[in-house]
């Protein structure tokens, strides 16, 4: 299922501004390299999402595999989810709320360890980032730029785009994409899933799931038994790097994206530029 480090590193390897040889595809994303330390972030408790009437999920009858299957295949399926939480790791914690759909469409925030905070919107033509200070300082000094504050000041409450067709910026796309993303959980290979037990996650009635992948990493899933079986929290827990928890909410509700004006945007072009002459 979901890996914490393929989800880290997708955003890390963006905002690193590290090339897609550095960084690799979404398949070899779990090889690389953590972010640097900083302060951690509480993420928002979610509310309980309604569920379209389903047939329960019979945990009794059903063994560990199947319902894994089952969950696989509702995730899939879905056309629209919000996805928010911590992903814990040694160097630091990142955080994440963000909506998206099958349409192409995606808003939110992700904030990274001593990257700061970034708005992403998705209209599913176009991207737009709006980070803070510390967001751009980061940027422009991962990308050649001597003085980050100055191109700060520059993009300050202002919306960057025009950047999609650029390979250093595509993983940010490619990860506030609900096609993409449910695909590098679905398609992950499970060594061994067993289960757990009833409970209740965000207003919702859940059985859960101790999943092992290749690697060795462990994960609990918590799916809804009733309604359709979504994943509705995914958690691992490391003495090492800490505790992981993603909620997964909003199931198949859907998603209004309002764009920012164009006088409120910088095309990626004059950015680059900016990033040049600072």
């Amino acid at each position: 299922m979901l890996s914490k480090r393929l989800v880290s590193t997708a955003a890390v390897c963006l905002l690193l501004g590290a090339g897609t040889a550095a960084c690799g595809d979404n398949k070899d994303a779990d090889k690389a390299a953590a972010p640097a330390p900083a302060a951690t972030t509480a993420a928002a408790t979610p509310t309980a999402t309604p569920t379209p009437t389903a047939a329960a999920l019979d945990t009794d009858k059903l063994s560990a595999q199947e319902i894994e299957k089952k969950t696989k295949d509702a995730l899939a399926a879905a056309t629209a989810f919000k996805m928010s939480g911590t992903i814990a790791d040694e160097g630091g914690n990142m955080d994440m709320d963000l909506a998206m759909d099958n349409k192409g469409q995606c808003k939110g925030t992700m904030s990274l360890p001593g990257m700061g905070k970034v708005e992403i919107i998705n209209d599913g033509k176009a991207s737009y980032l709006k980070g803070d200070s510390a967001f751009w300082t980061a940027i422009s000094s991962k990308n050649g730029g001597k003085d980050g504050g100055k191109v700060a000041e520059f993009l300050k409450g202002r919306y960057l785009t025009g950047f999609d067709s650029d390979p250093q910026m595509k993983m940010m796309t490619s990860f506030c994409s609900l096609t993409d993303f449910s695909k590098q959980i679905t398609d992950g290979k499970t060594k061994k899933a067993e289960k757990g037990a009833p409970g209740n996650i965000n207003g919702l009635k859940t059985f859960s799931l101790k999943v092992t992948d290749d690697s060795g990493e462990q994960s609990t899933l918590h799916i809804a038994t009733e309604g359709k079986p979504y994943p509705v929290r995914i958690e691992t827990d490391s003495a090492k790097d800490g505790k992981t928890t993603i909620n997964l909410t909003d199931f198949d509700k859907p998603l209004t994206v309002q764009t920012p004006p164009a006088d409120n945007t910088i095309d990626f072009s004059k950015f680059k530029d900016q990033v040049k002459a600072a």
